[in-house]
């Protein structure tokens, strides 16, 4: 595989002994990069902000390696509370680097209360009691998820990169510029506008150009902001195709207490319903290349152990079952899920898009809220020419200041 010059020297910086904070806009390779380096690791313990975020990457998620729970008691209680557990303290001291995917979605509180129980386990007074930290995401994408306050549905995010315990951690800052994901040099400016909030009048005319109904005999995804909006359009789109559906079921393995958990978060569904002609997306990077998170195609053949799907590049997969495992805190797999990678991909959510590279997108951005969203959804594509929007809402281009500043600081 060719590395940009800016991967190689990502690379060479996670190979290093020091704490590394990688970052760079939606596309610019990151998500490659952290499979390469994991490759051969040991002793890095991988984790993720999300339960789905981990079972994608194989490894555990941020709260149950450090106990967090759902921090319920504050800082205080749950640092006590964990210090508790031998199994903690046992892994904190014997595991010598910790590697954090979609760091922007960690808060303040999570972080502050992750790196003290660190410390203390480890008995060092050193930051993180001496453990190696790698951080990844883009704070430009979707933030920590916080609950607002009657009469303040828009509370202040809390950003981990604003504590003392991210400026105490020492980050040598590694900033992807180029993205592979796309080519097309006029997108790419416009996404760099919009991820910082700047949208020119002539670049928001630009998007507003791309407003319209769903293109006839549209072979795509839509985005929505909302589950419901797409659990609706899957199911009606499914049943306008002739036939009978063929029921596909995942088959779970495991401890029964965490396969509830499993099943919440696995990216694939308990019942994958198909018919020849459906439209579906891989929801997993294929180890030879062949298909990537979020590659669209259309089911062709379905037989019980293989289906044939012929990417919207024309390109025709057989298709084998994968399995999904999640692990616990200690890294040991306790719970398995096994069917073929796929969802119906008529839509989907923005929230679940974040990480995908899709072929074709029409995106309805008039219900996006959050900072970040509609960033998330324009970047998904490779050109322009991919994509199509149902509407724009001003409000969906907000930046939060902060962000902004950080950034700034790192340029």
């Amino acid at each position: 595989m060719e590395w940009t010059r800016d991967q190689e020297f990502s690379l060479k910086s996670l190979s290093s002994e020091n704490n590394v904070f990688l970052t760079g806009g939606a596309g610019t390779g990151k998500s490659t990069i952290i499979r390469e380096f994991i490759k051969n690791q040991e002793g890095v313990a991988v984790l993720a902000s999300t339960g789905t975020a981990a079972i994608l990457l194989g490894g555990r998620t941020f709260h149950s390696f450090f106990g967090l729970g759902i921090m319920e008691g504050g800082t205080e209680v749950v640092v006590e509370r964990a210090l508790k557990y031998r199994g903690i303290v046992q892994r904190l001291r014997k595991t010598k680097t910790i590697l954090i995917d979609e760091i922007s979605m960690i808060g303040a509180p999570e972080l502050l209360t992750a790196e003290r129980i660190a410390r203390r386990a480890r008995a060092n007074s050193a930051p993180w009691g001496g453990l190696r930290v790698i951080a990844i995401g883009d704070f430009a994408q979707l933030p920590p998820v916080v609950r607002g306050e009657p009469g303040n549905p828009n509370p202040e995010r809390p950003w981990c990169f604003l504590t003392d315990t991210w400026r105490d951690t020492v980050f040598d800052s590694v900033v992807l510029r180029e993205i592979v994901r796309s080519r097309d040099s006029d997108w790419n400016q416009i996404l760099g506008l919009v991820r910082w909030g700047e949208l020119t009048e002539e670049s928001y005319g630009v998007l507003k150009s791309r407003v319209g109904a769903v293109p006839l005999q549209f072979q795509g995804t839509r985005l929505f902001a909302r589950r419901n909006q797409v659990e609706s359009l899957n199911q009606d789109r499914l049943k306008t195709l002739p036939g009978a559906a063929r029921e596909y079921n995942t088959i779970y393995m495991g401890n029964a207490q965490r396969l509830d958990e499993l099943k919440r978060n696995a990216p694939i569904p308990e019942v994958l319903l198909l018919k020849e002609g459906a439209l579906v997306m891989f929801r997993q990077n294929d180890p030879e290349y062949r298909f990537v998170n979020g590659t669209l195609g259309t089911i062709r053949k379905m037989k019980d152990q293989e289906i044939t799907v012929e990417l919207l590049s024309g390109k025709t997969i057989e298709l084998k079952p994968a399995t999904y495992g999640l692990q616990d805190a200690e890294g040991q797999t306790v719970a398995s899920a096994s069917n073929f990678p796929l969802n119906l991909a008529w839509a989907c959510t923005i929230h679940k898009a974040q990480g995908a590279t899709l072929d074709r997108v029409h995106a309805d951005l008039r219900g996006v809220w959050e900072h970040g969203q509609a960033y998330v959804a324009l970047s998904r594509v490779r050109s322009m020419d991919d994509l199509t929007l149902e509407g724009l809402s001003p409000q969906g281009f907000r930046v939060d200041p902060a962000v902004r500043d950080f950034y700034s600081s790192l340029r």
